[in-house]
């Protein structure tokens, strides 16, 4: 009986460390598949929204390493500018620039392309990467709610207005970040902007749905111009899309619910791992309209595949977003 309370230490010790270690097998685990491919970039110039953190940072990072001129669309200025200086040193690729573009303003998001076409002539990759997850409901200056808004409708804008350079420098790329969520969403027809009810959650979802609809619908009219258009869903990632939703920052959540769910969850850097994928990968050249996870292709919901729906989608973020005008 005192051998073993004096064995106690040892015990609880031993058991500490294979918890430890299981937590970070499981951690190496869930990290995905990983683009190995070392292709360069040097040739290309490379538009990624919403780039200042998390998955969007990465990808810069990454593409900055192989060379390519990449323009880092953000908000947040000041933001964008300390990521750049990071990202710079450390690759030593001055060819980064930042640039405002806020997703939730059509006018900013205009200005944006209007710049941009003044210091470029092609453009071979458009990363929309930037959203907003689970926020309390507002607006953008446009009226939009928000996550259909930031999510769809500024990226809606935004790729339309660059196609013309797309086509121009073909074969080249869209690539947009959407989620697993798509899977619970569900296009409120009766209802697209959530004026009647909202909650956040199923705002969400439904801002994901519209990310796939739109790359589906996109990729069908983008046959035969040699731009294609993919979709993604970057796994569950350690980044700021959490920051809305108040329980995952609450005392409780840091204390025990974040230490539980900690292995399940993707760094930035392997978050960014199926974007890189999309945006590089040789043997994706021709493929369009597709849907990736983990750099290999996936089935999307049943809802993702209503090609009327599609189609009336299209067809009011084109009024919504003013884009023949």
């Amino acid at each position: 009986m005192f051998s073993f309370l004096k064995s106690r230490p040892v015990f609880w010790a031993s058991v500490t460390g294979t918890t430890v270690g299981f937590a970070f097998f499981i951690k190496d685990l869930m990290q995905g598949e990983k683009f190995v491919n070392p292709i360069r970039a040097e040739d290309k110039v490379v538009i990624v929204t919403g780039s200042n953190t998390g998955i969007g940072k990465e990808t810069v990072r990454e593409l900055a390493s192989r060379g390519a001129t990449i323009y880092m669309a953000c908000r947040d200025m000041q933001k964008c500018e300390e990521a750049r200086d990071e990202i710079v040193l450390e690759t030593h690729n001055k060819r980064i620039y930042c640039r405002k573009c806020d997703l939730a303003s059509m006018d900013s998001v205009r200005k944006f392309v209007e710049s941009f076409k003044k210091e470029q002539v092609k453009l071979d990759i458009l990363i929309n990467n930037a959203g907003v997850m689970r926020c309390p409901r507002s607006l953008t200056k446009d009226g939009f709610e928000m996550q259909l808004g930031v999510n769809h409708m500024g990226h809606f804008l935004l790729t339309n207005l660059l196609l013309d350079l797309l086509k121009k420098s073909a074969p080249s790329r869209i690539v947009t970040v959407s989620s697993l969520a798509h899977t619970r969403g569900e296009i409120n027809i009766a209802d697209l902007n959530s004026d009647k009810s909202y909650d956040p959650g199923r705002a969400y979802n439904q801002s994901k749905l519209a990310n796939i609809l739109f790359t589906r619908e996109l990729a069908k009219r983008l046959e035969g111009t040699g731009v294609s258009a993919n979709a993604l869903h970057p796994g569950v990632v350690d980044t700021e899309l959490f920051r809305h939703m108040g329980f995952f920052n609450s005392f409780f959540a840091n204390l025990f619910f974040k230490p539980l769910f900690w292995p399940f969850i993707k760094s930035a850097k392997n978050g960014a791992q199926t974007t890189l994928y999309a945006a590089l990968d040789p043997e994706l050249v021709s493929v369009s309209g597709k849907y990736f996870s983990d750099c290999n292709l996936k089935d999307v919901a049943p809802a993702a595949l209503d090609d009327a729906q599609a189609k009336w989608l299209w067809a009011v973020s084109e009024k919504w977003t003013k884009l023949n005008n």
